[in-house]
């Protein structure tokens, strides 16, 4: 499997991240089985968060790695600090107190990969910086980055970093697909834009991307007259969409492949180190991910994919 480097980690990072948003102790059996199978074609890369299934993810993947005893093998990516019931909560006390609930429930002594899950863009980037490289100065994180962030407040943080000789951001966890987004899938949720994409290719920040296949749009199960999914609805039905699922499906049918497995080349085909998020939950889908993130496409299929020019 591809990888990718994150500065921080002496570990390489695969270019599909295994997500784990459905992983609890009640299907422990079904979390091996994939995290097995995931492992055996090459894939090192493990995603969750403190607030995944009340933090029963997180126990669930800890299960696993002390079962397994592969802690060394296996790249964490982690996420804390999302808001709650009285809003956003990026700071010191917040990110302290899910950083070390989350080393709790995973066994573990250390993070590799930790995400701000969202940003409160009140709190000053010096105060989250701060607070961030206390704990990488301790040992308990390898990386940080934001996940959901702007790339103005990514800048801002990393320019503060910088000039004040700390560790920025060395990651970001937007939602990047070949399907647009028409609103934010969550309230607070990023989807990036040519802009982004443009500075990310001058920064060369790598994006992992969530929803990197935009949550099934491109399987073939979903049609303009079906629109009993209403969150796809609301997020992806669009005219500019489906033309993009046309194209897709032709290039899918051109290469001998699937349209799903093209828009993952997509995410996995950008100027700049980039990882997807995947939430395979068999054999088949893991497999397909596999198929796809092989495939190589050239900056004129990117482009047409996208506009049809």
């Amino acid at each position: 499997m591809k990888t990718i480097q994150i500065k921080g980690l002496d570990k390489p990072v695969t270019t599909l991240i295994q997500g784990s948003d459905y992983f609890t102790p009640s299907v422990f059996d079904k979390v091996c089985q994939v995290l097995d199978r995931y492992v055996e074609i090459g894939g090192n890369t493990i995603d969750t968060a403190h607030i995944y299934c009340g933090g029963e993810s997180e126990v669930a993947l800890g299960m696993w790695l002390k079962e397994r005893n592969n802690r060394e093998d296996v790249v964490i990516f982690t996420k804390g600090a999302h808001h709650d019931q009285h809003g956003p909560r990026v700071n010191r006390e917040a990110i302290k107190h899910d950083l070390f609930t989350s080393l709790e429930r995973l066994g573990t002594d250390y993070i590799d990969l930790y995400g701000l899950h969202r940003d409160d863009p009140n709190t000053p980037v010096e105060v989250i910086i701060d607070a961030l490289n206390e704990h990488i100065e301790a040992g308990r994180i390898k990386a940080i980055g934001g996940s959901n962030w702007t790339i103005e407040r990514l800048q801002e943080a990393n320019e503060y970093a910088e000039a004040n000789g700390l560790v920025g951001f060395s990651f970001s966890s937007p939602n990047l697909s070949l399907a647009k987004a028409n609103e934010p899938f969550w309230p607070g949720c990023v989807s990036m834009d040519q802009k982004d994409i443009a500075w990310h290719e001058t920064s060369q920040l790598p994006v992992l991307s969530w929803s990197s296949q935009a949550r099934g749009f491109f399987t073939g199960r979903f049609s303009k007259e079906d629109r009993s999914n209403e969150d796809l609805v609301r997020v992806f039905y669009s005219e500019a969409n489906w033309d993009r699922l046309d194209r897709a499906e032709q290039l899918a049918g051109e290469k001998g492949v699937t349209a799903i497995q093209i828009a993952l080349a997509y995410v996995l085909n950008q100027p700049f180190p980039t990882g997807a998020l995947i939430g395979a939950q068999n054999d088949k889908e893991l497999l397909s991910c596999l198929e796809g993130s092989e495939i190589n496409l050239t900056k004129d299929e990117i482009n047409w994919l996208e506009n049809g020019q």
